[in-house]
């Protein structure tokens, strides 16, 4: 396993190198898995890649290279409003983007981790 961590962690940084544009996809190999997506992120920085980069990865650059960049990958005015928050910055502690406190989907909330309960 050293060897194969070893060659990713070339590979992440030749690829940077290079200015190949890195995206983050995640398949789900169980019910349990599902939704998990920002371990992804959190392995790619673990092999060097910076938490900004990974961020990206996951949003304009795996837009952009499913040629969706029209619709998803950032926060703007037409777009389909699919968004998360999270209480930390992921900047500087990637691992915040595991710990979901609010979710958008179209423009509609479907959580809301950080809205006052009155007393």
């Amino acid at each position: 396993m050293t060897d194969v961590l070893t060659r990713a962690r070339q590979s992440f940084a030749t690829a940077q190198e290079l200015g190949v544009k890195i995206a983050a996809g995640f398949d789900a190999d169980s019910a349990e898995d599902q939704g998990k997506n920002a371990r992804e992120l959190t392995a790619m920085t673990k092999l060097g890649l910076p938490s900004t980069e990974a961020i990206r990865a996951a949003t304009v650059n795996a837009a952009e290279l499913l040629g969706k960049s029209e619709d998803v990958g950032s926060i703007e005015k037409g777009k389909f409003a699919d968004m998360i928050a999270v209480s930390g910055d992921p900047v500087t502690d990637i691992i915040e983007l595991e710990r979901v406190r609010f979710v958008m989907k179209g423009g509609t909330v479907v959580r809301n981790d950080l809205e006052r309960k009155p007393n």
